[in-house]
Parts: C-alpha cells; sequence; structure tokens
C-alpha cells in the first residue's frame, strides 16, 4: 500500500507539519508560512451554527420494506407495491438541549427520517410523542425560548418552563406524556416514532386521506425513571449515541413497524374535534392502526459532522401521493425547517451527500450560490421556458389541493364539539396504573415545586385538575409538601 502524503488545501505536499516557519530559531512566526496559516483558518471555521432545536442528535442509515397493500389511500410509488424496498436515513435527538447536552435527559426526542426514493426525498419529520405542546406556530419560538437557557442565568429554569406551559393550557396533554414514565427513553432503539401531525395521502383515482404515522418499535419500549436518567447521564453524556452505534456495528439492527391511521378528508369537517390539532390524538377506536412496513437500521455513518450534524430534513419535501394538511403547526414548518437548513449550511445544502436523492435525478434552473456543485451541462440555460430542451413542469399535482374559505387575518381554529385542551390529558392519566400515575405526579411536583410564583404553580394546578379531579388533587399535594420541606 502506497503511502499517503499530507498536503494542503490545494494539493501541495506539507513538509513539516510539527514546526511553524519562523524568523531563525525562536524568532516570530512569518506569514509565509502558508500551511499554518491555513491550518489555522480552516480551524477557526470548522464549526457551524447548531440547530436551534434538536441540536444534540444521532443517526442511521438503513431502509424501509412495505409489508402491506397500502395502494387503495396513496400513489407513492415508494408504497406501491408489497416487497419493495427504500433506502433510509433516520436522525434521533432530544429537543431543548445544545450539542454537548446529555442524552439520557426528560425531552420529547426527534424522530426525523428521509426516504430516498425514485421520485425525490421524501421527508417525514415527528418526535416519539403523537402530540405536541403548542397547536400553532406562531407560539413557537417563545415555546422554545422557555425551554431554552435564560439570558440572565444562562440556565434551564423551571420558573419559565411552568410559566410558559401555566400560559397554554394547551400543553396539558404533552406535559403528561413527558413527565409520564415514556418521558425518558432507554434508548432511540427502545421508544416509538410518530408522524405526530396530520398529514394528507392521495390515491391513484384522486381521493384524498388524511394520515397519522406511527412507528412502533419491535425491540420493545423501555424508559428509565429520574433517577436512572441522572446515573446513566452522569456516567455517559453519549449513552443514546453509544447504545445506537454500537447494536448496529454488532449486527443488532433495530428494527419499527409503521402503522397509519387513515381518515377519508370527508370526516375531517364534522369530527368531534379538530383533526388538524397537534395537541390531540386520534382514538384508535375511531381510526385503527393499519400495518403499511418494516423501518430497518443497518449502517452507522461514516462521518458524524458530515451525515448527522449535516442532515436536513423538512417535511415540505414531498412526492407524488403525499401532502400536506391543514395542520397549523406543519403549515409552520413547511416554511421553518426549510429555512433553517439554509441559514445553517446554505442554499445548496441539498446537494450534501446524506442529502441529496439517490434514486432520483435532480434537475432544475437552480445556479450558484456557496458550496454549489451542481451545474449542468455546458449548454444548458438557467431559465424557464426556454427553446432549448431543458427541463419542463411535469403538470401533475403531489397531492388533492386543500380547500380555503373565508376572510384574510388572524383566526382561531373553527369549533368542534369535543374542542377541550384537558379531555385527552385526563384520558391518559386514567389509562395509567397506580405505580405510573404516581411516577407522573412526582415528575411533575419535582419541577413545578422549584417555581418561585405562587400564580404560576396555581395556574398549572388549575390544568391538571381541569383534566382529571384525582390528578389535579394528586399533584397538588405532592407540590405542597416538597415546598413544606
Amino acid at each position: 500500500m502506497a503511502k499517503r502524503v499530507l498536503t494542503t488545501e490545494s494539493g501541495a505536499p506539507v513538509a513539516d507539519n510539527q514546526n511553524s516557519a519562523t524568523a531563525g530559531v525562536g524568532g516570530p512566526i512569518l506569514l509565509q508560512d502558508q500551511h499554518l496559516l491555513e491550518k489555522l483558518a480552516r480551524f477557526n471555521r470548522e464549526r457551524i451554527p447548531e440547530r436551534v432545536v434538536h441540536a444534540r442528535g444521532s443517526g442511521a442509515y438503513g431502509y424501509f420494506e412495505v409489508t402491506d397493500d397500502v395502494t387503495g389511500f396513496t400513489h407513492a410509488d415508494f408504497l406501491s407495491e408489497v416487497g419493495k424496498r427504500t433506502e433510509t436515513f433516520l436522525r434521533f435527538s432530544t429537543v431543548a438541549d445544545s450539542l454537548g447536552g446529555a442524552d439520557a435527559v426528560r425531552d420529547p426526542r426527534g424522530f426525523a427520517l428521509k426516504f430516498y426514493t425514485n421520485e425525490g426525498n421524501y421527508d417525514l419529520v415527528g418526535n416519539n410523542t403523537p402530540v405536541f405542546f403548542i397547536k400553532d406556530p406562531i407560539k413557537f419560538p417563545d415555546f422554545i425560548h422557555s425551554q431554552k437557557r435564560d439570558p440572565f442565568t444562562g440556565k434551564q429554569e423551571p420558573d419559565n418552563v411552568w410559566d410558559f406551559w401555566a400560559h397554554s393550557p394547551e400543553a396539558t396533554h404533552q406535559v403528561t406524556w413527558l413527565m409520564g414514565d415514556r418521558g425518558i427513553p432507554a434508548s432511540y432503539r427502545h421508544m416509538n416514532g410518530y408522524g405526530s401531525h396530520t398529514y394528507q395521502w392521495t390515491n391513484a383515482e384522486g381521493e384524498a386521506f388524511f394520515v397519522k404515522y406511527h412507528f412502533k418499535t419491535n425491540q420493545g419500549v423501555r424508559s428509565l425513571s429520574s433517577e436512572q436518567a441522572a446515573e446513566i447521564a452522569g456516567k455517559d453524556a453519549n449513552s443514546h449515541q453509544t447504545d445506537l452505534l454500537q447494536a448496529i456495528e454488532r449486527g443488532v439492527n433495530p428494527s419499527w413497524t409503521l402503522h397509519v391511521q387513515v381518515m377519508p378528508a370527508a370526516e375531517a369537517a364534522d369530527y368531534r374535534f379538530n383533526p388538524f390539532d397537534l395537541t390531540k390524538v386520534w382514538p384508535h377506536a375511531d381510526y385503527p392502526l393499519q400495518r403499511v412496513g418494516r423501518l430497518v437500521l443497518d449502517r452507522n455513518p461514516d462521518n458524524v459532522f458530515a451525515e448527522v450534524e449535516q442532515a436536513a430534513f423538512s417535511p415540505n419535501n414531498f412526492v407524488p401521493g403525499i401532502g400536506p394538511s391543514p395542520d397549523k403547526m406543519l403549515q409552520g414548518r413547511l416554511f421553518a425547517y426549510a429555512d433553517a437548513h439554509r441559514y445553517r449550511l446554505g442554499v445548496n445544502h441539498t446537494q450534501l451527500p446524506v442529502n441529496a436523492p439517490k434514486a432520483a435525478e435532480v434537475d432544475n434552473y437552480g445556479r450558484d450560490g456557496v458550496h454549489a456543485t451542481r451545474y449542468g451541462s455546458r449548454h444548458d440555460k438557467n431559465y424557464e421556458p426556454n427553446s432549448y430542451a431543458g427541463p419542463a413542469q411535469s403538470n401533475a399535482a403531489l397531492s388533492a389541493p386543500l380547500a380555503v374559505h373565508g376572510w384574510t387575518g388572524a383566526h382561531e381554529a373553527p369549533a368542534h364539539v369535543k374542542d377541550d385542551d384537558f379531555f385527552q390529558a385526563g384520558e391518559l392519566f386514567r389509562l395509567m396504573s397506580s405505580d405510573e400515575k404516581g411516577r407522573l405526579v412526582a415528575n411533575i411536583a419535582g419541577g413545578l415545586s422549584q417555581v418561585t410564583r405562587d400564580d404560576v404553580i396555581e395556574k398549572n394546578l388549575a390544568h391538571f385538575h381541569a383534566a382529571d379531579p384525582d390528578y389535579g388533587k394528586r399533584v397538588e399535594e405532592a407540590v405542597r409538601a416538597l415546598r413544606e420541606d
């Protein structure tokens, strides 16, 4: 094997990588030492802005295999036949902490999946919970600010977290999920993933359906108690990353079974609550789970920065047969996710290997910009329409159109019979065993009792009382006991 030669960025061999060029022995460093200047300048620029949300992440490649016929609901080609496989990349993450945070913390987990289909990349961006804290994207920056480090103290503050939730009663359902037993997954392999939002599928006949995605872990759901998590985080801040990496290296490939709930589009308007409200789930009794296929992770990235840190997901990367719904949070994310990556990685981030389509050709009139690598042939034009056989529109819609009506302005979602911020949180509480309820109450009281403002505590207690009288009573008693100690 030929000996590898160290070179500069321009390809010239480096004569000495241990000593800077100086004016005589012990003299000042020379400006002409191109290798030194280039090395230091590059080092200063190695970091890119971390994600504002979901900064701490891990990822792996794999495949999705169709196991059941869903062509009655969607004409998406990668779901078109049983046995068909599509390459995927899945990025897991925590939500609130920074890139250097620990894995074993009480926080929702991102579950962002890229399908490299032959009709283009399809990105499904979700979490390990089927719901979220808010239902309108205008509140999202404020929500994240409340969960991030306080500008004065420089750390996450219970006062901020619970103050925001006190003023956001729709968060009660997600808070019940987060503070319950599934709030700290034992590993990324041992948690479910959800599309969370409502999406639209369209079949070959043009019929529209609204769907929710459920990825059920085949490893079984396993979670950590607060005490176990604190011990693990102290020993190995990278516990989830370590587990995922080592499992795949050993050939123990994690897998999930994808199910969907399917609602005919015509039923949405008269459903008993707003089906596009991200703080709600659809009861399985109304819309049962229908199996679609199997997701398997079988290959680790070769370089975490290039393939995990630079991985970019946007929920507006749809393929024919799949599209958006009127879910307000989803509509906001259709802009925000792609815009975040254009800021972090540049307008040409879709040309990076982890983000570029693998089974579909990219052919458009986008040109130039930082890190551009795709230019077309020497005679290609950069405008359309043209007379030179450039790419032309297909005239085929990705999905069915969404009905819009009424006057422009700031609107609340239309009222449904069972639109309520607390009912489903109470339902979730009542489903829990006695031990699960005890741990949920202890987790909530542990954080809420640290809040310094009595009015913030009272507002939050009112939410739990509204969800279920026993729920509120137990949280109130636990908070009082902790505050009196």
